[in-house]
């Protein structure tokens, strides 16, 4: 009996550790990947401004894209989706809180004209796609895709107006980057990723295994603030230095990403299946609950800030989130 427990805890250890390891491999694999793709897109002539929009916002979700894609190839459709689900609500709840409660976040026009409505719509459309039969298909995932592609399109369209905007997001020094460096970054980010989500999604689906609980909790929880870790720690280093204004329009960029991008890849390689009925039935309202609370926030006191008080609400909110989910 003994030796039985001593194997079950030593089992458990392993698996903690593959998840750290992952997640330590997905961090390095998506900085690698966003340096070498920028060097890439500097050789290809493209414009800072579409670098900044495009080639920067997918580098940054390859991990998310990479956890989901192993999770539904391995039969694993819960952690696919919950990752999604997850990252989307710590990405405002975590990352924005957290934020805001360092220093107060600036609410530009563009938060209620043009993100925050598609980062809604998107999120309904899923809703919706994933409620009719419990299956996000080839079609479904195709049309996320179309739809990001039409959102990228008016992002890039709407940003000419404000040329200022697109220094901050490309490092100008990558623009000197060798042939042979860009190649190294590709294979150590590509590499990086690849066993780094294997890593993740085993080490999951093991965890959960072992202490009785579902894939989707694992994926709402641990998978998804661990993917988000990138955002904050770039969040939290900007309003400490305060080297610029945080754009809470970037932040929920993010979101926009994760459901059009990410699940509208992965069910374009294999359809995602809802295994688990509580990502449905609560985690879905909850993040269709964060994506909405974001509107009347901006319009009570202060005016257009997000600051250390709303800051405050929102990571209760999260907390309160987390705790509920292990309590179901």
């Amino acid at each position: 009996m003994f030796y039985i427990r001593k194997q079950i805890i030593w089992d458990m250890a392993i698996n903690i550790l593959y998840v750290f390891i992952g997640l330590a491999l997905l961090v390095v694999g998506g900085e690698f990947l966003v340096r070498s793709s920028v060097a890439l897109s500097f050789k290809l002539k493209l414009s800072r401004m579409v670098i900044g929009l495009t080639v920067v916002s997918f580098a940054t979700s390859a991990p998310e894209l990479l956890v989901s894609i192993q999770a539904a190839l391995n039969g694993l459709s819960d952690i696919a989706l919950g990752n999604v689900i997850g990252s989307n609500i710590a990405n405002i709840g975590l990352v924005m809180g957290i934020t805001a409660i360092i220093g107060p976040l600036a609410i530009d026009k563009d938060f209620f004209r043009f993100n925050w409505p598609v980062m809604v719509l998107l999120s309904f459309a899923m809703f919706l796609f994933l409620s009719n039969d419990g299956v996000l298909s080839f079609v479904e995932g195709a049309i996320l895709f179309i739809a990001l592609i039409v959102y990228l399109f008016l992002l890039i369209r709407r940003s000419r107006k404000t040329p200022t905007a697109e220094v901050e997001e490309v490092d100008a020094a990558l623009e000197k980057t060798t042939n042979f460096k860009i190649v190294v970054w590709l294979l150590i980010g590509g590499s990086a990723l690849y066993f780094g989500s294997e890593l993740l999604v085993n080490g999951a689906e093991h965890i959960a295994k072992s202490i009785g609980i579902s894939e989707g909790v694992i994926a709402v929880t641990l998978i998804a603030i661990g993917t988000s870790v990138p955002e904050l720690a770039a969040s939290v280093i900007a309003a400490l230095k305060q080297e610029k204004a945080i754009s809470l329009g970037n932040l929920i960029g993010s979101n926009i990403f994760n459901i059009a991008s990410v699940l509208g890849i992965t069910s374009m390689i294999q359809p995602i299946r809802v295994k688990d009925a509580v990502l449905m039935e609560v985690n879905m309202y909850w993040m269709l609950g964060f994506a909405l609370v974001l509107l009347p926030l901006a319009f009570i006191p202060k005016f257009m800030v997000l600051n250390r008080f709303k800051g405050f609400l929102i990571l209760i909110a999260y907390c309160v989130f987390i705790g509920l989910v292990f309590l179901k």
